[in-house]
């Protein structure tokens, strides 16, 4: 293949699919420094003299909306694509998703974008609301990663992709 001639669909796929993975080891690293200490109100209300707490809560909230601009933007209609279907709309993609068993719930997938919009424009304005919201981002996180995981193995098991050509999966973090 020429440098300039265009990706198959699958290999498209596939692409964005490691790009992915690479992403959610990302989140997960900065999951794991964020929520390594509770994290609640009077954490929050620290945040103004603690910067580096500061930076460690950037990085992550980043990195969340990041990963799922990328799987519900890139990812998923690049899956169907593969899969010769034709994307939609992101809620019908993410719809047809959830039928085929790769997104567990399209109301908090939707509802994790509010979350993401919340963190980024609502930084800290209520610290109470904040805390709430990361105790959100937590859950959510998961859910993104498992959403990664989850596409994987319905591409081992029913694209007949060889194993060899995906990234691994993601460890999920253990919850309390």
């Amino acid at each position: 293949m020429s440098v300039n001639s265009p990706l198959l669909p699958i290999e498209r796929f596939l692409q964005t699919l490691r790009l992915v993975f690479r992403e959610g080891n990302h989140l997960l690293y900065s999951y794991g420094r964020l929520y390594s200490q509770p994290v609640d109100v009077v954490w929050v209300q620290g945040l103004d003299v603690n910067p580096e707490l500061a930076e460690r809560l950037e990085a992550f909230i980043s990195r969340f909306g990041r990963m799922q601009d990328t799987i519900a933007d890139k990812l998923l209609p690049r899956w169907l694509l593969a899969l010769a279907e034709r994307p939609g709309s992101q809620i019908e993609t993410l719809n047809r998703a959830e039928r085929l068993g790769v997104v567990n719930n399209v109301e908090n997938w939707l509802e994790a974008r509010k979350l993401h919009n919340r963190l980024v424009h609502e930084y800290m304005e209520d610290a109470e609301a904040f805390a709430e919201d990361l105790v959100l981002a937590r859950e959510y996180s998961i859910m993104l990663l498992d959403t990664f995981n989850r596409l994987h193995n319905f591409v081992a098991k029913r694209m007949e992709i060889e194993e060899a050509t995906l990234p691994g999966l993601i460890a999920l973090p253990e919850q309390d």
